[in-house]
């Protein structure tokens, strides 16, 4: 192994975590961190899970779980070149999506529309309440008691997060700052911002790689797009016999090369024009130092556009994600009237709970944790005589 940068996250100066702990004799405190989360409920909950198309659509398509692994191989590649803590980079990308609920983004905006008045809901925070609080697997405390670095990198992964702490769905989140400080207004390690680099990587591939597969698009529309496009024509102008099968796998496989060369390479010159040192230098720093170079960034964005408009924008997914919503809508609203209605040991928390905006958290959290599978069922035994 290597030796680690100096900017890198150091396991042995980690600020530890909330319940002291005696270290594990075999593993890391981050490699310890990372297996929590891959035995956690919530995780194996993840397969059942919409990424773009609902779970049960084909045994072809991500689910959350396979796009959770898929995000970790890349941000465990980027940290192994950019010689930074491999076992924090990927536990934190095993970790990022936990708190999605089902049906994705659909999901998400329904129970943040049916949580208004309560506070809303957002699946990174919802992600942080699954660790800190709603995994209860160890006798001693509530959550994982993840070290304070893998806490860090999850909730400000994609940057400083102090000015989200007025919203009332952050409300978790101050609470938990106020105990333990999390620096929510500076940037997080090198390896948090590897793994949310290598969330834009994983899903910008395998959502082209999807969207070919259920034929919302053609190859042919994809020649003219950014990355892609050249990514296909290299791999025609070598194979130029090759079937529209492998010349999807390999188009792919190559703009995922392209993706990570350019990250690479416009880190390694943040680093050097910001005299990046040290961890501290990274925190502290006026910009992300793992970052898409511009001219990547805007053919990002144009390839974003295009599945934007010929995918998310689809009718089958916009049949689905209206279907989702009024799923999780009457669920919600009807646990809410009717709380009896709800499994015996969820009512029992909702009971125990004195205030409104308590109890429908609760709802929420029992809603959040369903696989897509679960939700449709639980819906049709909810709402159809004899269900």
């Amino acid at each position: 192994m290597k030796p680690l940068a100096s900017f890198a996250s150091n396991v042995d100066k980690s600020l530890g975590r909330l319940h002291p702990e005696l270290e594990s004799p075999t593993r890391t405190a981050y490699a310890r961190d990372r297996d929590r989360i891959i035995h956690s409920t919530a995780f194996r909950r993840l397969k059942g899970k919409t990424q773009v198309f609902v779970a049960n659509e084909g045994d072809y398509f991500r689910t959350r779980l396979t796009h959770s692994l898929e995000v970790a191989q890349i941000a465990r590649s980027l940290a192994h070149s950019l010689a930074l803590d491999e076992d924090l980079a990927e536990t934190i990308a095993l970790s990022h999506d936990l708190g999605h609920p089902p049906f994705g983004h659909a999901g998400e905006d329904q129970l943040h529309a049916s949580m208004a008045p309560w506070g809303g809901f957002d699946h990174n925070v919802q992600t942080f309440r699954v660790i800190t609080r709603l995994e209860v697997r160890y006798p001693a405390f509530d959550g994982l008691n993840l070290t304070w670095e893998t806490l860090e990198g999850i909730i400000k992964h994609n940057g400083p997060v102090s000015h989200h702490m007025q919203e009332p769905s952050w409300k978790s989140i101050v609470d938990f700052n106020a105990q333990w400080d999390l620096r929510t207004d500076t940037f997080a390690s090198m390896e948090a911002q590897c793994a949310a680099i290598a969330d834009d990587i994983a899903y910008n591939n395998h959502d082209v790689d999807d969207g070919l597969r259920a034929e919302l698009f053609s190859i042919d529309d994809l020649m003219q797009v950014p990355l892609i496009g050249p990514a296909l024509a290299s791999v025609q102008k070598d194979w130029p016999t090759i079937d529209s099968r492998m010349l999807r796998l390999e188009g792919v496989r190559r703009m995922i090369g392209t993706m990570m060369s350019d990250v690479l390479t416009e880190t390694e010159r943040r680093l050097k024009a910001d005299d990046i040192v040290t961890d501290e230098d990274v925190r502290v720093a006026k910009r992300p130092m793992v970052a898409f170079s511009k001219s990547v960034y805007d053919d990002l964005s144009r390839l974003r556009g295009f599945l934007f408009e010929r995918m998310y924008k689809h009718y089958r997914l916009n049949r689905t994600r209206s279907h989702a919503k009024r799923t999780l809508n009457e669920m919600f609203n009807l646990f809410m009237t009717e709380p009896d209605t709800l499994p015996t040991e969820w009512f029992q928390r909702v009971c125990s709970k004195d205030t409104e905006t308590a109890r429908a958290r609760v709802i929420c959290d029992y809603i959040a944790g369903m696989t897509d599978a679960f939700a449709i069922e639980e819906q049709r035994r909810l709402f159809s005589i004899g269900g």
